[in-house]
């Protein structure tokens, strides 16, 4: 691994973190010379085919970040290539916070995430990431049963046409509640402040309406589509700049929701995992119906 744990440091507990879907998370307290601890986060990657990519792109974010006033992690270690571990891996500091997926305090909550994500977007690194990549085309969607078909077959059209002209940001890639740590007093949920924002592996440079429209479609199938609506406003209430024109915004926004239907059981499951359990696979495509509807009724 390049990088390593400090001399006489050793690993006396390890406890597996829960909410991702294509890595192995680990929180290991590490035990120091002078017998205190401290805790570090592990991402380990078992049979993924972009590991050493992803692996890279965090690196080079958790290089770049520091300083910068974004609150991510500090890079310790990392092995793309599994030349050291058994799989790709990267070590980094564990963060204070949690993710915070329940209803209550969104209201608080929303324009903290868009604040947040405004700031990331004004990062300006000497070296940029690689180019964006969306993979979801017209032909990959994938309907939901009992949805409503003319919204579906609207929106599809949406995406045949090619991506409008944008203008690049540094984007994080998968920005959205589950990838954001809170601290939330436990009598005045008001009084939430973000003290993290971890999973920089997609990290890319692209549209600043990407990122907008990933963490809205989570935010619509978590707590339901007005709310999906909303985080746009709230990006641009903080002092964001979406496309200039509603069409170009549109795009955007129904590319990511149309992506989101080729994996809502993969999405669905970490948010019962962590206790959001009327959240089933058929529920939240109940959502992202509505969601997409909405999108295609309210936006053209």
């Amino acid at each position: 691994m390049t990088g390593q744990l400090e001399v006489g440091e050793r690993v006396v507990r390890a406890e597996a973190l829960h909410g991702g879907i294509t890595a192995e998370m680990r929180r290991l307290t590490i035990g120091t010379r002078d017998g205190a601890t401290r805790d570090l986060v592990l991402r380990t990657f078992v049979d993924v085919a972009d590991a050493e990519d992803s692996l890279n792109r965090e690196a080079g974010a958790l290089t770049l970040l520091p300083g910068t006033g974004v609150p991510a992690p500090g890079l310790v270690a990392f092995d793309p290539t599994a030349a050291q571990c058994e799989h790709p891996s990267l070590l980094m500091t564990h963060l204070s916070g949690r993710t915070v997926l329940e209803d209550e305090g969104l209201e608080t909550r929303v324009p903290l995430l868009a604040r947040q994500l405004v700031a990331i977007h004004a990062l300006r690194p000497l070296q940029r990431p690689g180019k964006y990549v969306a993979l979801t085309t017209a032909d990959t969607v994938v309907t939901p049963k009992g949805a409503d078909a003319a919204a579906w077959a609207a929106a599809i059209d949406v995406i045949r046409k090619p991506a409008p002209p944008w203008q690049g940001r540094f984007l994080h890639g998968d920005f959205h509640p589950g990838n954001v740590l809170f601290e939330v007093p436990p009598a005045s949920p008001a009084g939430a402040r973000i003290t993290g924002v971890v999973d920089w592996t997609a990290t890319s440079w692209g549209p600043a309406d990407l990122d907008v429209a990933h963490c809205s479609t989570d935010l619509a199938l978590l707590h339901g589509p007005a709310w999906g609506l909303r985080f746009a406003e709230a990006y641009e209430e903080a002092g964001g700049v979406l496309a200039a024109t509603a069409s170009e915004r549109l795009y955007w926004r129904v590319r990511d929701g149309l992506a989101f239907s080729e994996e809502v059981r993969l999405v669905a499951q970490p948010w019962r995992e962590a206790g959001r359990t009327e959240l089933t696979t058929r529920a939240v495509e109940k959502r992202l119906d509505a969601y997409v509807t909405a999108l295609m009724d309210t936006l053209r």
